[in-house]
């Protein structure tokens, strides 16, 4: 099926999901591999899912794991990309065998300009920025306004609660925003095979193009 914009899915932790967002278009898969997170999944776990679906970039989420366990982890899985929680050094980041995207907390009371310069510090590292999660007040058209500048000057993944501030459908913050992809977050099975997919099915008919 045909997006109008990328697809990044996040935690994924089950076949069902893995399946489901690939065959909707998701670019993207994530799941997390380091043991440091909550929910984590090992690579045996990830290794039996990714065989059953194709089509998508597998991403692992990690945040203490150095980088040679990363990149060990990164061969057994077969994995494309990385996401990498906490902030590393330069040095860190080129050793890594996969391009990386940084995960980044919205900060409500940060100055614009300070924003820009967390971006700019960072933006030669990693291969873009994802903001999963909104703040919990909407965001006021000022900020509405800066979040469109800096996706127009850093590559932005965007969570699809910012649609609140933007006309409340994802494919109004699509076109208002234009990040360069949407993020979705997966969802634990009901019972082995048994998913509910009502509210992810709404945002993929949204994106459909």
């Amino acid at each position: 099926m045909a997006l109008l914009t990328s697809v990044l899915v996040r935690g994924i932790n089950n076949l069902s999901d893995a399946r489901y967002c690939a065959g909707m278009g998701a670019d993207r898969l994530t799941f997390r591999l380091d043991p440091a997170l909550p929910g984590h999944l090992t690579p045996e776990a990830v290794q039996e899912i990714s065989s059953w679906v194709s089509g998508v970039e597998l991403v692992g989420e990690f945040d203490t794991l150095p980088a040679a366990a990363i990149n060990d982890i990164v061969q057994r899985c077969g994995l494309h990309g990385i996401l990498l929680h906490r902030r590393r050094t330069p040095e860190e980041v080129a050793l890594l065998s996969r391009p990386a995207l940084k995960l980044i907390q919205w900060i409500a009371d940060m100055l614009p300009e300070d924003v820009d310069s967390r971006f700019r510090a960072q933006k030669d590292d990693v291969a873009g920025f994802v903001l999963a999660h909104p703040p919990t007040e909407t965001l006021s058209t000022t900020q509405v306004t800066h979040l469109i500048q800096q996706a127009r000057m850093f590559s932005l993944w965007l969570g699809t609660g910012f649609a609140a501030s933007t006309g409340g459908s994802v494919r109004n913050l699509i076109e208002t925003v234009r990040p360069t992809g949407i993020v979705l977050e997966g969802g634990d099975e009901i019972k082995p095979g048994l998913r509910d997919f009502s509210e992810m099915e709404a945002v993929f008919e949204e994106l459909e193009a």
